[in-house]
């Protein structure tokens, strides 16, 4: 008997077709129910159930097939954290079931189940980019329906829908449709698997306790994200074992994985019993990943017998995921300030009697898009307007630093940064952290990136003082250079920059890159939507996003002054009204910054205009455009589009309407040089 390591991570049961046919069905079930309990503790009876039924169907469907491949029970995906139920290998095709026992119908969300699993295989499992995938979607008790074999491009069938009755007959004639060969299903089995996870399935993944490596890529062009977290893991060790404060700075291109870093480090804190918070000042992304990881361990527990209500579900997760601002309210509790300080209230705590509120129970701090923190005027107006806090003296930078130094052992803060993001007033910048450590924090060892000299990060000037520090040390593993966010265009980054800095043969190079990322350009909106529809596959997400000063986008039937929910803008299915997928609502960049789509709708209104002596940048007021003169306001407008146009993975469409002359503030001209630039970069029109 040929048996592979069933035990394995990857799988629960795994042998050739002849092995699989001559054993018995409860020494399968064994082995199932090992590998099953050393990863979940305990089984349920229905799910004993359901591999005795896909057992016996199997072996029915595929005795025809000896010495002709493999068939695996229970092989992970672990960017999606499931299972598909049996994986069989025949002459190299690559049979994909996802079994539905006892079930009469075929439902919209089982069949993007397992076009999802036949997706991800194609984009992420080594193994599998060049061989066919068929993924079947078996409704045990379904009526019989006629099914068809559609091949797309990339050799991923459409999901063919069937009952226990006709899988054999499905391989059969699918076969036929297929380059038959004799690839090592053995090689197939333990491939490599580099996945690019959404930020959502990133966080889902982490909080159930997958490791970094499991979902994020490792080909040699993109750096090794495990590099950059072993490196802050260890600060973290060095910390707590010698008693010091340390602080990492982290830069990285958009979509580089700098969030991912932050939510690692965070769960592996958890797992040591060191408290560790994520704290994001981006409301959308914080809202959306609660949401979602709420869900998630809903259904988790669901599925092993257990209830929570969402209620509970999210109190977990807000320990894990915080608002920048929550935790700086909650450390501002028993404060008062003293002499252009904020120290204990001792009144305070001679009241409460708990004198260790005055320090957060957070030994590590990790704070996403850094840069984005607030200027010591824009914080001491909030706190006077909403928190009757008059006269505060720090900027937030200072002040979060402030918090996590009143631990008397050991802190550790990690700024994520990106470059060229800001987009909203009052925003400090990197610089602020910077002079804020060497203002009052001396004694903090400094870990930098090696790259925050560069002029997108805007650190300044103050970097230079850190050379009064006695412990700064510059290290190229906590910079990540290359983007993920699109796994088919990691040029996509740099193609933007060179296209939003008017280097037209510099972005006309790039998109030549582009050749596995559809990018297009259209006049027509309606026509947008088709081509978003056509492309989408599964439960692939796509929607419509404009610039926050799109505001004569309405003859379209857009209009940004609505604000959508976010959280089932990005999470709910194409069912719902409220969610991307109906092109209803649009999200701006304020709700989008953080997350991403599959694929994207960007509809270019006539805030941001082309002209070959410039950008031209206009706001719309009463019933005009007027002109945009502060630099401040101009920058933080072109990075609006920066994030417009790096939210998608998979393609994306740019929309420039044609206007119309019969209406003055949406004359043609205000969109027919921006049109024209970017057919003249090279931006395919359909």
């Amino acid at each position: 008997m040929r048996e592979l390591n069933i035990t394995t991570r990857r799988y629960f049961y795994g042998n050739t077709i002849d092995d699989f046919l001559s054993m018995e069905d409860a020494e399968i079930i064994g082995y199932l129910t090992n590998a099953h309990t050393l990863t979940y503790t305990s089984l349920r009876d229905l799910q004993a159930g359901a591999w005795k039924e896909e057992i016996s169907i199997m072996k029915k469907s595929i005795k025809d097939y000896k010495g002709r491949g493999h068939i695996y029970f229970e092989y992970v995906i672990p960017r999606m954290g499931r299972r598909i139920d049996v994986v069989l290998l025949i002459d190299g095709v690559v049979f994909l079931l996802e079994f539905k026992a006892y079930n009469e119908a075929y439902t919209q969300a089982d069949i993007a189940q397992v076009w999802d699993y036949a997706l991800d295989l194609k984009n992420f499992h080594e193994e599998s980019h060049n061989r066919s995938i068929i993924p079947i979607l078996v409704a045990t008790e379904a009526i019989e329906i006629n099914y068809e074999f559609i091949p797309f491009d990339d050799k991923v069938f459409k999901p063919i829908l069937t009952n226990q009755k006709n899988i054999s007959s499905i391989i059969r004639e699918s076969l036929l449709f297929c380059d038959n060969n004799n690839e090592d299903d053995l090689a197939w089995a333990i491939s490599r698997y580099s996945p690019t996870p959404t930020i959502i399935e990133a966080a889902t993944a982490l909080y159930n306790n997958h490791s970094v490596e499991d979902i994020s890529r490792s080909d040699a062009s993109a750096e090794n994200l495990t590099k950059t977290c072993g490196f802050i893991s260890s600060v973290i060790e060095r910390a707590k074992e010698n008693s010091f404060k340390a602080i990492c700075f982290v830069t990285g291109v958009p979509g580089a994985g700098k969030t991912l870093v932050g939510l690692n480090i965070a769960t592996q804190q958890f797992e040591k019993d060191d408290v560790a918070v994520y704290l994001s000042g981006n409301y959308p992304l914080v809202q959306v990943l609660t949401e979602s990881l709420a869900r998630d361990r809903q259904r988790s527990l669901k599925e092993k017998g257990e209830k929570i209500s969402i209620g509970n579900a999210r109190s977990e997760v807000k320990a894990f995921i915080q608002m920048i601002h929550h935790y700086r309210d909650t450390c501002l509790e028993g404060t008062k300030v003293v002499d252009g300080d904020i120290v204990a209230d001792e009144t305070y705590y001679n009241t409460t009697k708990n004198k260790n509120s005055y320090i957060p129970v957070d030994h590590v701090a990790i704070f996403d898009e850094a840069q984005r923190a607030w200027t010591k005027e824009a914080l001491a107006n909030f706190m006077n307007r909403k928190k009757g806090y008059p006269n505060f003296p720090y900027s937030e930078p200072e002040y979060l630093i402030s918090c996590l130094d009143r631990h008397e052992d050991w802190a550790v803060i990690v700024c994520l940064v990106g470059g060229g993001q800001e987009i909203n007033t009052g925003e400090a910048g990197i610089k602020e952290w910077i002079e804020s450590l060497n203002r009052k924090y001396k004694d903090w060892h400094v870990f930098i990136s090696d790259r925050l000299h560069d002029a997108e990060y805007s650190a300044g000037g103050s970097l230079e003082l850190l050379k009064e520090h006695k412990n700064v040390e510059f290290e190229p593993s906590l910079h990540l250079a290359v983007s993920m966010r699109s796994f088919r265009a990691e040029n996509l980054a740099k193609f933007v920059h060179f296209l939003l800095d008017r280097d037209i043969d510099g972005a006309r190079s790039l998109y030549r890159t582009l050749d596995k990322y559809p990018l297009v350009l259209t006049r027509s909106l309606s026509k947008a939507k088709r081509w978003l529809k056509e492309q989408s596959r599964g439960s692939e997400r796509y929607g419509m996003i404009v610039s926050s000063q799109a505001e004569r986008l309405k003859p379209l039937a857009i209009d940004v002054r609505f604000k959508p929910d976010v959280v089932h803008w990005f999470l709910d299915d194409a069912s719902d009204v409220r969610s991307s997928f109906y092109l209803e609502d649009v999200a701006t960049e304020f709700d989008v910054q953080g997350l991403e789509l599959d694929w994207s709708c960007v509809v270019w209104d006539g805030d941001f205009r082309y002209s070959e002596n410039g950008w031209t940048h206009y706001s719309f007021c009463g019933n005009k455009w007027q002109n945009i003169n502060k630099e401040e306001r101009k920058l933080f407008q072109k990075n609006a589009y920066r994030v417009l146009l790096t939210r998608a993975r998979q393609g994306m469409i740019i929309v420039v309407p044609e206007g119309s002359n019969e209406d003055p503030t949406r004359n043609s001209k205000y969109y027919d040089s921006t049109y024209k630039y970017l057919k003249e970069v090279g931006i395919k029109e359909i």
